[in-house]
């Protein structure tokens, strides 16, 4: 049986789950989320906590057991606490800024980059070589940062370019001398 799939999902205070017909729905103190349960997969609330199970051993249900306990999980803590991606600029002149919603990226192009947060992300500044996105929902937070990131990676020679926080980039050696 899957180990992630069997795991109950505590729910903390102050969120509140609904199950109909193939689909969740979580409310907490930051917003709503809701997610189509694929497949025969079914889950039931007991006090304050979920358990997730599968009627059979199928292939297709043992594949969407673990997958859909970790999608209610995300949700649950999206929901409670947030996520958050911070990146990093390096280099000389990079810059980042906020002008209203929009994070406007000065990153060596002849033009400043804007990017518009999509619906639930917002970002933050709190250096000019660093952004952080926020949001609850956990792959819009990571694919919003991906696109921020993919933007300029980083390179492997000097290191300049946008890197996540903790990501170390892999260097490179340049020219040798012909002796």
């Amino acid at each position: 049986m899957s180990r992630i799939g069997k795991k109950p999902i505590e729910l903390p205070a102050g969120v509140s789950v609904q199950i109909d017909a193939g689909k969740i729905t979580v409310t907490g103190p930051k917003g709503t989320l809701s997610q189509d349960i694929p497949g025969e997969i079914t889950i039931s609330q007991e006090g304050s906590t979920l358990l997730v199970t599968r009627p059979n051993d199928n292939k297709q249900n043992r594949a969407f057991h673990g997958l859909v306990r970790a999608l209610v999980a995300n949700m649950v803590q999206g929901v409670s606490g947030g996520f958050e991606r911070k990146l990093e600029l390096v280099g000389v002149g990079y810059r980042a800024q906020l002008q209203g919603k929009k994070l406007v990226i000065n990153i060596g192009f002849s033009h400043p980059v804007e990017v518009e947060p999509p619906e639930g992300i917002e970002f933050e500044v709190p250096a000019v070589t660093r952004i952080t996105v926020k949001g609850i929902d956990k792959q819009l937070v990571g694919n919003t940062a991906a696109h921020i990131r993919a933007i300029r990676k980083p390179e492997p020679y000097k290191g300049k370019g946008i890197k996540y926080e903790n990501e170390v980039v892999r260097r490179k050696a340049g020219k040798s001398g012909s002796r």
